[in-house]
């Protein structure tokens, strides 16, 4: 057996041509899906993949090979082929992988990989040994990712009743809003914010909104808040210990099959899926929405989620006006204002930060404006509803600031508070709406209201708010809000 796997893996006293290429692609590929494995995590970019950094080695030795071999002045370059191709592909990948396709990157990495490869062709064991090394390091840093994708599973998002087969007593055309990142009006005056926004509160209220002060998210991204509030439960960012429900598992859960899209589409409704960027699609997941105005065509494979940006209000526009024979659900992700940055930036305050948020929030509440006017205009009697994902994050440094532990009542409520604004249909909604307080419970609100059954409430979620921590505190999931909207820091999973 020894003998058989020597001869596979050695031609003579070298290592097989196949594996030599092989080895060039492998770790460039394991590298790229560590560190992006929640955007990458569908079948079709794992075939992608293999195909760019396993297959294209592959051919591009064979056809480079056969050059040598079709021409005689060039047979003497002929054992320079393997480990030039073996040099050339690793640089590259590796280029690629870090960079993307940086022009002078690639140049210096081709420029390399011939020079390398020449001068280590006699080496060409050790270097493909070597290879294989930085392979079998990073590989044990993807398993617990390959481990919760196998043992995935979507059992936290069962109903506690039977509201996934609620019916609608009413039908109005339902159209939800997130700008992204949107502070809740009770907080856009605080000390840390200190924003004026009364002329867009006025503009909601004389067109018929309630506002809901306080409201917030029980997640602190977009990907984790959507994904609670499409499926009306907690996931704990995967489960308290960060293991059973990967995170980039969210966008499965928001624009395929979920609780909330099923309800509609029980009742008989054409959903929308109205986006100004791929973010919500960039790992190809399925879209079990009836309409997408981006196509996952025209996703890249290597795309992460802003490879392209739709006019979203020309395309909502469009999608109103061309369906209004049917009963509709549009959900409309604008990214304005968005958050202040996401890492940490030397070259920037946060002040600048803030200052750059409050311009957004201008912008925001101009498109919303125009939106809003639009749908009154073209639906009078559609059920509209603004409503965030998150916080803007203003007054910490940067966003992902967010995993280390936090002891300002205000920079925690930065994190969470989240707009929400409601035209609801009638008065009745004070029936179902007084204890509306998170993004989680939001649709079962609305659930509720639509089939004029308060029963549904019975089984709201608890409203607090989560967060993961790795710094400042044991790594976990700790709760940050309770139900008083109080700031507390408790581990859902206490150490011993």
């Amino acid at each position: 057996m020894l003998e058989n796997l020597k001869k596979i893996i050695f031609k003579g006293s070298r290592i097989h041509p196949l594996l030599v290429v092989l080895a060039s692609g492998l770790y460039p590929l394991l590298y790229y899906y560590d560190k992006n494995y929640a955007i990458i995590n569908s079948k079709p970019q794992f075939l992608f993949f293999v195909f760019c950094y396993i297959i294209l080695p592959i051919v591009f030795y064979c056809i480079i090979l056969f050059v040598c071999i079709s021409f005689k002045s060039l047979h003497k370059f002929k054992g320079l082929v393997l480990p030039i191709c073996n040099s050339i592909s690793f640089f590259l990948l590796i280029v690629i992988t870090l960079y993307g396709f940086d022009t002078i990157k690639i140049i210096i990495a081709l420029f390399l990989g011939l020079v390398l490869g020449k001068l280590l062709a006699t080496h060409i064991n050790k270097l493909v040994v070597f290879q294989f090394i930085l392979a079998c390091l990073v590989l044990p840093k993807l398993m617990p990712d390959l481990y919760r994708e196998l043992v995935y599973s979507k059992e936290w998002a069962i109903q506690p009743d039977d509201i996934d087969v609620v019916k609608f007593k009413q039908k109005p055309n339902v159209y939800v809003i997130q700008p992204d990142g949107y502070t809740n009006f009770s907080d856009l005056s605080n000390s840390i914010y200190n924003f004026d926004n009364s002329a867009f509160e006025t503009f909601l209220a004389n067109e018929g909104f309630t506002a809901y002060r306080d409201y917030r998210s029980n997640y602190s991204s977009t990907l984790s808040s959507n994904s609670s509030m499409f499926n009306m439960k907690h996931h704990y960012y995967g489960n308290k210990t960060l293991g059973i429900n990967p995170s980039h598992n969210s966008r499965d859960e928001i624009v395929s099959s979920n609780p909330a899209l099923r309800v509609f589409k029980n009742n008989g409704y054409k959903t929308f899926l109205m986006l100004q960027v791929p973010y919500l699609l960039a790992n190809r997941p399925a879209i079990d929405f009836d309409y997408c105005n981006i196509s996952i065509d025209e996703v890249s494979y290597i795309s992460r989620g802003f490879s392209l940006q739709k006019d979203l209000l020309k395309d909502t526009k469009t999608a109103i006006t061309t369906n209004k024979t049917t009963h509709n659900f549009f959900f409309i992700e604008s990214m304005l204002p968005s958050h202040i940055v996401t890492h940490y930036d030397s070259s920037t305050t946060v002040e600048d930060e803030r200052t750059l948020y409050l311009n957004r929030i201008k912008a925001a509440n101009t498109w919303l404006k125009e939106l809003v006017e639009f749908i009154t205009k073209e639906d009078p009697n559609g059920l509209v509803i603004i409503a965030a994902d998150h916080g803007g994050y203003v007054g910490l440094d940067f966003m992902k600031q967010n995993q280390t532990k936090q002891t300002d009542p205000l920079l925690v409520k930065s994190m969470f508070s989240s707009v929400l604004a409601i035209k609801w249909t009638n008065e009745k909604h004070e029936y179902f709406d007084k204890d509306l307080k998170t993004s989680v419970n939001l649709f079962r609100v609305l659930f509720s209201y639509l089939s004029d059954d308060k029963t549904y409430l019975k089984n709201q979620q608890e409203d607090k708010s989560y967060l993961i921590i790795r710094k400042g505190a044991p790594t976990g999931v700790y709760e940050f809000i309770n139900e008083n909207d109080e700031t507390v820091f408790k581990d859902l999973e206490p150490k011993e």
